[in-house]
């Protein structure tokens, strides 16, 4: 079959879901993976054909793309920081806002770059962010944490992938019973996490996409109690951070004041509330 046919049944199928340019990147991104062809192959070679071998894969994408399901999760992988990464249902999928987060921690502790720290990344899910900040402090001890085995799993292979060690722990920050988390008194310069805070009630916002096939496990908290992974983790790191330590968190956009006012209670210092790319009130920091 004609690529450039199969291109036109992806617009005719997904446009109206997606939009002509995601649809275009799309498929952009399925003939590199299936193929190992670029758009350039198309406009070069416009009668380019393909077997049927060929075929099927990217038909069997284009079903999926029609049940909203994550392009990421199709192909298996996802980049972040620059950096190579595994995704599968059980992992939530990297944002572009949590990059600005480690470009953040890496901005913070520019200073102690060639110097040993200590960094504990909580509900690491892929990894991204203890294998990001590994990579790029290779004089770091990075300890990442997460209630899901399989999660664990995938981040294992993501920290293989990438080449960097990291002391994977499976537990749940709301009912710690690892030695190492449970000794570790002063032990962290930085703890960081990317906790579940979407509320129940901001369900009707999220696109299907998400809402279908993201692991519910990582994105979402009761509204009643929306900052219970926060609010376990500003008291761990009490304990845990060293004297002047930093906590970063990803935060719920419309829970800013209620973050800063959580982080007061501790009590941290120096707090500082951060606007995301999309100017989102999206990041925290704090000192202890």
């Amino acid at each position: 079959m004609i690529l450039k046919d199969i291109q036109n049944i992806f617009h005719q199928e997904l446009d109206t879901l997606y939009g002509a340019d995601e649809v275009g990147s799309f498929f952009n991104i399925l003939i590199d993976f299936y193929l190992g062809l670029n758009s350039i192959t198309l406009v070069l070679e416009p009668n380019y054909a393909i077997t049927k071998e060929e075929e099927q894969p990217l038909f069997e994408a284009l079903s999926r793309l029609k049940l909203h399901e994550p392009i990421q999760y199709i192909i298996g992988e996802t980049e972040f920081f620059g950096l190579p990464f595994k995704v599968n249902k059980n992992t939530l999928i990297p944002r572009p806002e949590t990059e600005e987060l480690v470009a953040w921690i890496l901005k913070s502790v520019s200073e102690k770059k060639g110097q040993p720290i200590n960094i504990l990344d909580v509900g690491t899910g892929t990894g991204c962010i203890a294998i990001s900040l590994a990579k790029h402090l290779p004089n770091a001890q990075v300890f990442a944490v997460d209630i899901s085995p399989k999660a664990l799993k995938t981040a294992k292979e993501n920290a293989k992938l990438n080449e960097v060690s990291i002391t994977f722990i499976e537990d749940s920050i709301l009912d710690i019973h690892d030695d190492i988390l449970e000794s570790a008194t002063g032990f962290f310069d930085v703890i960081v996490s990317n906790p579940p805070y979407v509320r129940d009630l901001e369900k009707v916002d999220i696109k299907n996409n998400v809402l279908q096939h993201e692991p519910h496990l990582a994105l979402f908290v009761k509204d009643e109690n929306p900052l219970v992974f926060y609010n376990a983790i500003s008291s761990f790191a009490t304990k845990a951070l060293k004297e002047n330590g930093l906590l970063f968190f990803e935060i719920n956009q419309y829970l800013g004041a209620e973050m800063t006012a959580l982080l007061k209670t501790y009590p941290f210092k120096d707090i500082e509330l951060k606007n995301d790319m999309f100017g989102n009130q999206r990041m925290l920091k704090g000192m202890k």
